[in-house]
């Protein structure tokens, strides 16, 4: 959105805001000065009444000054408010906008057949109907909002094609407390491999702020990066970050939430809790382990290479040194031990997978 703001060479609205000013002072002279001054000329007995073009010319000047100079206030803060408006829908999803839309037509035509006859009883009508309209249209959009699940077959309203549903409701990636504060999530954005909106629920949000605020000072640095990891991603990358406010109070569990919050918007979870992944590959709801992407990108190492490294320390059994890939993954160094301190070349023997990482066995060449 480009901001636009006003300056001087905007005389031409200056002057259109002039014209407005002084046909609202002509109106309001017109319509409501009169009766001002008939009432002052009863009470005082003072005549203060002018002829009617006097009247025009009076407020026709006076309300084109004040407009006239109030313009670039009033130009200024019309575009901050159009810009406030389109940022704040800009996190809203199609469908809800169009959701609230209908349900403010139908709640408000309904509210309308209801408030009517009401509007007529005598004396409280006037005051009764209108607080009456409002209620019901309320009670009709809060009731939508929480039911929106409910209403997926209104998606069918924005397809631009075959399958564009499914196609936009990969773009809502949703991230856990492990996700954010782990902080790999920052440098996956960073790369560019993840697409998408990444939604963040308010329920993760206060959790994280607990955690933060902890006693413990292990607990608070791990809470405290977790917010930085969010103001990052919000500020240094170009990736859109959909605060959802909507929480599911019938679920007790951070993870029951996230769960609910995935089927909702047909998005997939974003974590570094596998116990979290288990669980929604049980019930169906797509689940990105950065643990199993760290994983699936380290570099293939395979029997009877060679490499470069450096033996750091002693292995559990005699003779053994322990090394590392710069990826972190260890390596075990049969009669590496003498080699302590060196770099030295060494030859994959074996490979070994495990629930913890992969595991590299070598001997010195």
């Amino acid at each position: 959105m480009v901001e636009l703001t006003y300056n001087s060479n905007c005389n031409m609205l200056r002057i259109v805001n002039s014209i407005v000013g002084s046909m609202t002072g002509i109106y309001l002279f017109d319509s409501l000065l009169p009766y001002v001054l008939s009432t002052i000329d009863v009470s005082t007995g003072i005549n203060l009444r002018f002829t009617s073009l006097g009247y025009y010319a009076f407020g026709g000047i006076l309300f084109s000054l004040i407009f006239y100079f109030l313009s670039p206030t009033f130009v200024n803060s019309s575009w901050h408010l159009i810009g406030w408006v389109e940022n704040r829908l800009k996190a809203v999803p199609t469908k809800d906008i169009a959701l609230v839309t209908l349900a403010l037509i139908v709640t408000l035509l309904l509210g309308y057949l209801i408030s009517y006859p009401v509007y007529r009883i005598p004396g409280i009508g006037n005051i009764v109907a209108p607080i009456l309209l409002v209620f019901i249209v309320y009670i009709g959009v809060r009731v939508a909002l929480d039911r929106r699940e409910d209403f997926t077959f209104m998606t069918t309203l924005f397809k631009r094609g075959p399958d564009s549903y499914e196609r936009n409701s990969e773009e809502y990636k949703i991230l856990d407390i492990s996700a954010i504060i782990d902080g790999r999530i920052v440098d996956i954005c960073k790369t560019g491999f993840l697409e998408g909106t990444l939604v963040v629920a308010v329920s993760v949000l206060e959790e994280i702020q607990k955690i933060a605020d902890s006693a413990d000072l292990l607990q608070r640095n791990r809470g405290r990066r977790g917010l930085e990891m969010l103001n990052s991603i919000q500020k240094d990358l170009y990736i859109p970050v959909w605060i959802y406010e909507d929480d599911f109070d019938e679920a007790t569990e951070i993870g029951s939430k996230l769960i609910k919050l995935a089927s909702a918007i047909k998005g997939k979870i974003i974590t570094a809790d596998c116990n979290l992944s288990r669980i929604c590959d049980l019930q169906g709801i797509g689940a990105l382990n950065i643990d199993e992407l760290t994983s699936a990108v380290k570099p293939v190492v395979l029997p009877g290479e060679i490499i470069t490294t450096s033996v750091v320390k002693d292995g559990k059994e005699p003779g053994q040194g322990i090394a590392y890939l710069d990826d972190g993954t260890m390596i075990v160094v049969e009669n590496g031990r003498r080699s302590i301190g060196e770099s030295v070349k060494i030859q994959v023997t074996s490979l070994l997978q495990t629930a913890a990482g992969r595991m590299i066995f070598a001997t010195v060449k």
